[in-house]
């Protein structure tokens, strides 16, 4: 194996040029060194679409566990619950989840799933409409799929804004969270624990049509345990909302953006699915994912020694110019569009065809009843997640 460890070039992510501008950095790094090094994070970098497709297929590169992050001793419980969720176990443990879920995210489910979608979708802006303004993030892309995979595990209504406030405190867990951070995202993951066994002993007793049922058969028949299964509910709760939620808002500010292409929308709706297909390149909700080499590896013609942690840009992936044409150019009818944002491979998203739907449908119920949405800032409210990563905190909007 080749190992021109000379041509690899450091870069730094957390210089203001990266922070302010990830997308122009990322290009500039694809454009000169097809593997980077971050020495801030003692990682290498992989830009390029080829690169990046390749690295996500391999065996090799392992799902970068959070736990290893959550050293720190106080953080004792939260790091064993981070170590049972899918795609941080090992891999046999990852396809075992895997393979009890997938029954709950095919295309078939997804689609008995979208009359709910619709009434919570309308549900949410009746609340809003009188007032003739809202926060998109607060008040419509955080609690549309909130709602949707409480219902899928089981949840009240009644307690769903507490779900959403546990899933808040939980959002450093997955980001760069201080100690103080992570002990507050700890005591609401113990409490959201507590909240699960109770529901839990209650679908042993009396099984219904969701997910936590089916882990509670699942239990019985000794495929997992009550702890897997509990720290598996938090996981998906998390993400089933967190990814959507952040793919709803960024897609609004991708229309608003671009109002010749929301225009476009506008006459043809049916243009919908291909435009959520776009806003997931140009915006997706996973800007950077982390792997571990399990073993040495070849990465853009360099080897890599085994335990390297790399950093994979999907965001940078999905606009190479050397797989898609015009790449910084917004356009919902893009053909072929083969970006990256859900991965690939063993860890592809379980839930991305869910995520699709819920956009296509929230989006397409907004457009159609807000005729006149409009914008009610000047810039974003957006906050960096390092490494890369911008997320919204809120977007103001009238119609």
């Amino acid at each position: 194996m080749s190992n021109h460890a000379a041509t690899v070039q450091d870069y730094d992510p957390f210089t203001p040029e990266a922070m302010a501008n990830p997308t122009g950095y990322l290009r500039r790094i694809q454009t000169e060194s097809p593997l980077a090094w971050l020495p801030p994070l003692d990682a290498y970098l992989l830009t390029r679409y080829a690169d990046v497709n390749a690295a996500l297929r391999d065996k090799r590169m392992d799902s970068a566990n959070m736990a290893r992050a959550l050293q720190h001793e106080e953080l004792g419980p939260v790091r064993r619950a981070v170590e049972m969720w899918m795609g941080h176990t090992v891999p046999a443990d990852h396809v075992r989840f895997q393979q009890l879920l997938k029954r709950y995210f095919t295309p078939a489910m997804v689609d008995r799933l979208r009359p709910r979608v619709r009434e919570f979708t309308h549900e949410l802006l009746d609340a809003v409409a009188a007032k003739g303004q809202m926060d998109v993030v607060h008040d419509l892309a955080y609690p549309l799929p909130a709602n949707v995979i409480a219902e899928l595990l089981g949840m009240p209504v009644s307690d769903r804004e507490q779900l959403q406030a546990w899933s808040r405190d939980i959002l450093p867990v997955f980001g760069n969270g201080d100690v103080q951070q992570l002990r507050e995202a700890q005591r609401s993951m113990l409490e959201f624990h507590d909240y699960l066994r109770v529901l839990a002993a209650d679908r042993r007793r009396a099984p219904r049509e969701d997910v936590l049922s089916m882990f509670m058969a699942a239990e019985a028949e000794g495929i997992v345990t009550e702890d897997e299964a509990v720290a598996n509910c938090v996981l998906l709760l998390f993400a089933g909302h967190e990814t959507t939620a952040n793919l709803i808002a960024n897609g609004l500010v991708l229309l608003f953006d671009h109002p010749d292409q929301r225009d476009r929308l506008r006459r043809d709706p049916d243009l919908m699915p291909s435009a959520v297909e776009e806003m997931l390149r140009c915006g997706g909700p996973a800007g950077v994912i982390g792997r571990i080499a399990t073993e040495p590896v070849e990465l853009a013609g360099h080897t890599v020694p085994a335990g390297q942690h790399v950093y994979l840009a999907l965001m940078a992936a999905n606009r190479d110019p050397a797989v898609f044409g015009d790449p910084d150019v917004f356009d919902i009818a893009r053909e072929r569009n083969r970006h990256l944002a859900f991965g690939m491979g063993t860890y592809y998203c379980l839930g991305a065809a869910l995520a699709r739907m819920e956009t296509d449908e929230c989006l397409r119920i907004l457009l159609d009843r807000c005729p006149d949405l409009r914008p009610a800032y000047e810039t974003p409210d957006r906050e960096p997640t390092p490494p890369f990563g911008h997320r919204l905190v809120s977007l103001q909007v009238t119609f």
